[in-house]
């Protein structure tokens, strides 16, 4: 059931990274005249996963687990055939921000499912397996990508994504369902509405979700245009899947790191002080993109480094933003994901856009939405920064 459940976030995962390789000949085959263009393919996904991130939590409760995971893995099949055979790039852009529509029920049920089943250690080994599995992905996607589109063209990666979709499809036939029906609830939406609003007048809540969505949006930014930054900036394009998985593995490490030191020192700590290093680190960017000498090897440590550092951030400030949504988690845990994904692809897309055939605005980027999000937290937090933990300002809900 974990290497299902694995599966079945691995398809996300893939739709987005073993697309990267593919960019210049999806640009060339269907007629794209602005590089900078073909990163739209990466960004209108983000926007579908986005936005499908609000509804289908409330479904999944109505109409149960495998209610949504069936039809969402057959539109994601259908979707993803249709990328396959898109004609022109604006019908391309349209077919991949339905994917990513649909794509989004894939993690809201997996992490329902796993609730469903476990509580406490137990489930937080399971979604420790899960996230282990999902965590290798972007490593090894732009590889697999690479080596489709290189024996059977780019058209061919979503034909094989198609594939998977089916597989998956047949996989989950037998996975029982685990909504108990005394949990089932009615799809009420004025009450989604006043969840919603919660959230978003909730000081501490509303800080912590932004700042996320803009660290998450400097990560977005890189992967955008980083295919270009390795072909271009450093003509290294051959070794493009390679770097990639470097710098994936340092994300890959954080988080294994930040699961065995949050306890002992705080989410808040460790979050906080990861944004002071990413800051630094950004620093150190703009300087080595300023300097005229900057190498391959050079880009990629400070790469790893700065997006290790989200690893320490993302789970962190999420945690902290649900801390008192316990009474309303599935309705609090929609809006944010679909808030952060919201503000993180807009500014992933923004980000990306910059490119001018340069490392430095991608470096400006990460400091600039590391400033930002530290502002935001100030704000969140009060002026208060690295409270140990138990000692947090409680809410007054």
């Amino acid at each position: 059931m974990v290497a299902m459940m694995a599966m079945v976030m691995a398809l996300n995962a893939l739709a987005i990274d073993a697309m990267l390789p593919a960019l210049p000949a999806i640009g060339k085959g269907l007629g794209v005249t602005v590089a900078n263009d073909r990163q739209y393919v990466i960004s209108v996904y983000i926007f579908g996963t986005a936005i499908g991130a609000l509804i289908y939590g409330p479904l999944a409760d109505r109409f149960g687990r495998k209610g949504v995971f069936v039809p969402a893995l057959i539109a994601y099949t259908i979707f993803a055939i249709g990328c396959g055979l898109a004609t022109s790039f604006p019908m391309l852009l349209a077919l991949r921000f339905g994917h990513g529509l649909v794509s989004a029920a894939l993690g809201v049920v997996v992490v329902a499912v796993i609730r469903d089943l476990f509580s406490g250690d137990a489930m937080a080994k399971r979604l420790s397996l899960i996230f282990l599995v999902f965590m290798i992905v972007p490593i090894i996607a732009p590889s697999i990508g690479a080596g489709v589109a290189a024996l059977a063209g780019w058209r061919a990666i979503f034909l094989v994504l198609a594939g998977m979709g089916l597989v998956m499809l047949v996989w989950l036939r037998r996975l029982p369902e685990t909504l108990d029906p005394a949990d089932v609830r009615p799809l009420d939406f004025r009450t989604m509405v006043a969840g919603w609003a919660t959230v978003t007048r909730h000081r501490r809540a509303a800080g912590y979700m932004l700042a996320s969505g803009l660290m998450q949006g400097a990560l977005f930014g890189y992967i955008n245009s980083s295919e270009q930054i390795i072909a271009e900036v450093f003509d290294a394009q051959a070794l493009f899947p390679l770097i990639f998985a470097c710098v994936a593995v340092g994300i890959a490490i954080a988080n294994f790191s930040n699961a065995a030191i949050v306890e002992r020192f705080g989410a808040r700590r460790v979050s906080q002080t990861a944004v002071f290093a990413f800051m630094a680190t950004g620093l150190a960017q703009i300087v080595a993109a300023m300097s005229g000498a900057e190498t391959l090897v050079m880009f990629t440590v400070l790469m790893m480094v700065n997006v290790g550092l989200v690893g320490f951030i993302g789970s962190n400030f999420g945690s902290i933003a649900m801390e008192d949504f316990g009474h309303m988690a599935g309705i609090a845990s929609s809006y944010q994901s679909f808030a952060k994904a919201l503000v993180a692809a807009g500014l992933g897309a923004f980000i990306g856009q910059q490119y001018d055939g340069t490392t430095l605005p991608l470096a400006f980027a990460f400091l600039s939405s590391a400033v930002v999000a530290l502002l935001l937290v100030l704000w969140a937090e009060r002026g208060k920064l690295f409270t140990r933990p138990g000692t947090a300002p409680k809410s007054p809900l």
